[in-house]
């Protein structure tokens, strides 16, 4: 234990300055001899001697256990000091501990002796508008704020959320119940607003939230609300926690509780409660470690609700003894200065700042406050079973508001409320000391309840058969006994729920778990379960209200817990194509499993006729609550978070182009995706890395596609996208193919850019002459971006398919490239993406490399084949096999004869067909003279004037083309094009024998050898 921490050297919290300003804690007063310069003036805050005798025995124990007066002394007197100035102050001030059974069960009693006409209650002041709005919750709920547009806080905190969850067995729900719906009683909030909890708290580090992805659903709630609680009562001294559970002999501070606080203050009288109550606040209060941000907010906290209840006294003119005070004991025993109704005045609110916030009800659960405050699994189950056993037994009437949902009605009308009656003690001065009796009284131990533990053990052993175990009726006794047995070793006489609890644990579940709960959490459940708040269809807001209105044509109850099949048949009712658009919507905007489809999809040109999902809008209540407080609709919603993703400091030019399918997919029009494209085409031109070129590719042919067939034209962003992503991309490959970063599956997406949009980029005004340029300018190291360079080259005509071949058969011959052979594989096998028509050469590549290489090097390399086809199933994978079977035989018994096509040898020439002077029999084609209407309009078309001769005659001299010299640049460039260089013949020579007959005779003869086919 460190100095700071020890309570035997620790100064007196009482003596200590504010945190901000405090100096050296060695040089402070001695706390027995120096007077609390803020108490010891006021005579109305000097202790009385109505605790005389306590501070005796207590001045008598610290000389006793630390041999002479010391620190000891001044903090178990000043404990004192506390309760008995928290006793005498004129405004009654309630201790309470949320979700206490016995807070809330003292709170019920006290409030129908009191009856308060002004009920002070420590909760943020901005929620009180959504308090009225609980009598159409089932509970636990949430009152929750929040702001996604903050102004005056560091924009990485957003979005901001508080959440103060309401629990039925909660003293503040009793408090909230009975001022709401009796007439004449103001409830006041006085606790922080919202704006201020993130104003005076420091951030939570980022570490914190993470343990939220392994919680379960309805642990997960809250979500990363910051919570507000009403009596956050838990020592902050680890040391003393360690110590009370030890000696307690439990295991937790629920069970601790549970055991001496709850169980004793049940039946305790109301003076008792909050003397007792005073007392513990006080002692964690006073033992709290050296945390000066945390004691910092406590205190403000303290001095903001007491000037806000001296404001309000001041201006309504109430007379303190009609009001009631609902805070949490650790802030009941407060020693600022702003203490109590005549306490100082002068503590400045800081003004809230421009951030806008909005308020509703979330559905919240025991697992969420568990979760999200620390507390024991389960304890808040038993909690509530708790007071569900305490009700009964006492026989207290709570207060539930009219019309709560998951109540049941009164039979009859309320009658009017009768007047206050007079406290009996109106002079808190004059309370007794029932502190001393409290504390000197033996335990009270309960006599065994058999009946009780009884009917626990059956209904244990059989939730765990409904799981999956193997219990049975002995398991039922052997978890009777062991229950009785682990009170009595704990000095209990009658089992407590945890004690049970572990008994169960121990005779059940002996070797494993055989479904999805474990015997802690079947006890649970029996004890109370997770029980899930749900908010009302009127406390819902507008978006909500809207979504449930637009999907009541599906006839479900969407609003009840569990999954809802809905069928839509568009085909026969087409006003469900709104309620289609609606569910795509969700299923974009809210968590998974809230709306899911089962049949049916939602492409860029796709839209089925038929849809089937599954729907779980009830248990995602809190995701819809919350899209309420982004916009009114689905739609604005929407497109904020859309445009949100385009303007991020780290958006990617994937991400934007999402966003525009996104908006052409869910809210048609092209106003947002023009504007989208346009952000797309900007973080385009800013991006120096590759890492997102496949994912580019993707959308950018998908967009291309939809709008080739959707719209007249292009629009003319994603023309300039194409036009700057060839130039861009060009840049970038000679540095693509040399970085060690960039895989070989960016570099192929980019050439995939290139060659597919090469159309498109050239009729845009982009040169080729640039992507040539760039594939000149690589010169890659690594294997499979060097066969990545082979296959662009081939798609350039710089390299011919048989060199490739070529290349690929050194490869394999060359026994220091052989092991490396593997990854130029792969890189053809990535070059299916930019240049497909190289499937035959791939597979060509691949059918060697089983055929020739060891199986050292070939079996370590078929996994990356394996994972490589994978990754790129989806559009290589295809390719390959669409090939190999073409080349490949169909039959199994034919494969052991076949030949592959590359190890044929090559086919002989074939023989030249005859010309025309070899045959007497005249040849040319049979159509045209039973067709010369059509050879005649073609004749006139081209400027030809000659005449058809006779049928049967002898063949006309020929006289040559008449288009060759009337169009000489044509066959000047044709000419060269095929290597010859004579000069034309003058206008009336002879005609002499065509060059280029005697050069390509091949040509001629398959030239003619066509016309005479047709």
């Amino acid at each position: 234990m460190s100095a700071a921490s020890d309570p035997r050297t620790a100064p007196d919290p009482r003596t200590a300055s504010d945190p901000r300003t405090a100096s050296d804690p060695r040089t402070a007063p001695d706390p027995r001899t120096a007077p609390d310069p803020r108490t010891a003036p006021d005579p109305r805050t000097a202790p009385g001697r109505v605790f005389a005798s306590l501070r005796g025995q207590l001045h008598a124990a610290a000389e006793e256990f630390a041999g002479g007066p010391d620190a000891l002394e001044g903090i178990l007197l000043g404990m004192v000091d506390d309760v008995d100035r928290a006793v005498r102050e004129p405004l009654e001030i309630f201790p309470v501990c949320h979700h206490s059974p016995a807070s809330a069960l003292a709170m019920a009693r006290r409030l129908r002796e009191k009856r308060p006409k002004v009920v002070y209650l420590e909760l943020c002041e901005d929620m009180a508008p959504l308090l009225t709005e609980l009598r159409n919750c089932r509970l636990p709920v949430a009152v929750q704020a929040f702001a996604s547009d903050i102004d005056g806080f560091p924009p990485d905190w957003a979005p901001l959320s508080v959440v103060a969850p309401i629990t039925e067995a909660s003293a503040e729900y009793q408090a909230v119940a009975y001022a709401l719906d009796t007439p004449g009683v103001e409830l006041v909030l006085v606790d922080r607003s919202s704006d201020h909890v993130f104003q005076w708290d420091a951030r939570r580090p980022a570490g914190d939230d993470q343990e939220e992805e392994t919680r379960e659903d309805g642990a997960a709630l809250h979500g990363e609300a910051v919570g507000v609680e009403i009596g956050d009562l838990r020592p902050r001294f680890a040391e003393l926690e360690e110590h009370l559970l030890r000696h307690g002999r439990v295991r937790h501070w629920s069970e601790w509780w549970h055991q001496y606080v709850e169980v004793p203050l049940g039946d305790g009288d109301h003076d008792t409660y909050r003397q007792v109550m005073f007392l513990i606040g006080s002692l964690f209060r006073r033992l709290a470690p050296g945390d000066g941000d945390r004691v910092r907010v406590d205190e403000d906290r303290e001095r903001h609700m007491w000037t806000r209840m001296r404001e309000h006294l001041a201006t309504t003119g109430t007379d303190p003894a009609d009001c009631l005070y609902v805070c949490g004991a650790f802030h009941a025993a407060s020693r600022v200065e702003e203490f109590g109704v005549h306490g100082a005045d002068g503590f400045e609110i800081s003004p809230r700042t421009a951030t806008t916030w909005q308020y509703g009800l979330i559905p919240s659960s025991h697992a969420a406050i568990e979760a999200q405050f620390g507390l024991a699994s389960g304890s808040v189950s038993i909690a509530a079973a708790q007071w569900a056993k305490n009700l009964r037994r006492t026989r207290v009437k709570p207060y539930r508001l009219e019309g709560q949902a998951g109540t049941k009605k009164t039979p009859a009308k309320r009658a009017a409320a009768p007047a206050a009656i007079p406290d009996p003690d109106p002079a808190p001065a004059s309370a007794e000391d029932r502190l001393s009796g409290f504390l000197r009284r033996p335990p009270v131990l309960d006599t065994l309840d058999e009946a009780e533990l009884l009917g626990w053990s059956v209904d244990v052993v059989r939730a765990a058969r409904r799981n999956g175990y193997l219990a049975s009726t002995a398991d039922a006794i052997a978890v009777f006994e062991t229950s009785i047995l682990l009170a009595g070793m704990r000095d209990r006489a009658k089992p407590t729920p945890y004690d049970f609890q572990d008994a169960a644990v121990t005779c059940i579940e002996k070797d494993g778990v055989p479904g999805r709960r474990d015997v802690r959490r079947i006890v649970e459940i029996m004890m109370g379960g997770d029980r899930i708040g749900q908010v009302g269809y009127e406390a819902l807001p507008p978006l909500a209200r809207d979504v449930h209105d637009r999907l009541a044509p599906l006839e479900l109850n969407l609003q009840q817990r569990g999954v809802r099949r809905a069928l839509l048949d568009m085909a026969s009712r087409p006003e469900l194509r709104a309620c289609s658009d609606v569910l795509w919507m969700l299923r974009r905007l809210m968590p998974h499993g809230a709306a899911r489809p089962i049949m049916g999809e939602r492409r860029l040109g796709e839209r089925s006729v038929q849809e089937s999902w599954d729907l779980a809008l009830g248990t995602h209540q809190r995701a819809l609550i919350e899209l309420g407080y982004e916009g009114v609709s689905l739609e604005q919603v929407l497109e904020q978070r859309l445009r949100r993703t385009a303007h991020g400091a780290r958006a990617t030019t994937a991400e934007v182009l999402a966003a525009v399918e996104d908006a052409t997919l869910y809210l048609g029009g092209r106003r947002l995706a023009d504007e989208l494209g346009n952000r797309a085409l900007e973080v385009l031109a800013g991006e120096r890395t590759v890492d997102g070129a496949p994912e580019v590719l993707r959308r950018v042919r998908g967009l291309l596609a939809y709008y080739r067939t959707a719209e007249p034209v292009l629009p003319p962003w994603i023309e300039s996208f194409v036009r700057t992503g060839y130039a861009h991309y060009c840049t970038l490959l000679p540095t693509a193919f040399q970085d060690e970063d960039a895989t070989t599956g960016q570099v192929a997406a980019m050439l995939g850019f290139l060659f597919g949009m090469e159309g498109l980029a050239l009729s845009l005004g982009c040169d080729r002459t640039q992507l040539e340029l760039a594939v000149a300018q690589s010169h890659p190291k690594d294997p499979a971006k060097t066969a990545l360079l082979w296959a662009a080259q081939v798609q350039l005509g710089t390299l011919s398919r048989q060199e490739l071949r070529v290349r690929c058969d050194e490869l394999l011959a060359s026994p220091l490239v052989v092991p490396s052979y593997p990854r130029y594989l792969s890189g053809f096998v990535h070059a299916l993406e930019p240049v497909p028509g190289l499937a035959d050469v791939v597979v060509e590549a691949v059918s060697n490399a089983f055929g020739r290489l060891p199986d050292a090097v070939l079996l370590p390399w078929l996994p990356v084949l394996i994972t490589t086809l994978r990754s790129n199933a989806g559009d290589l994978a295809p390719l390959l096999i669409r090939e190999a079977g073409r080349i490949f035989p169909a039959r199994l018994p034919a494969l052991d004869a076949w030949i592959p096509p590359w190890r044929r040898p090559p086919a002989a020439p074939r023989a030249a067909r005859p010309g025309p002077a070899a045959s007497s029999a005249p040849r040319g084609a049979a159509l045209l003279p039973a067709h010369p209407a059509t050879c005649d309009a073609l004749a006139e078309l081209l400027g030809c004037t000659g005449e058809w001769a006779p049928a049967g005659g002898p063949p006309p001299a020929a006289t040559g083309a008449a288009l060759l010299p009337a169009h000489p640049d044509t066959c000047d460039a044709l000419a060269r094009l095929l290597g010859c260089d004579e000069p034309w013949a003058p206008t009336g020579t002879a005609p002499r024998p065509p060059s280029l007959t005697d050069r390509h005779p091949d040509t001629a003869h398959a030239v003619a050898a066509l016309l005479a086919d047709r």
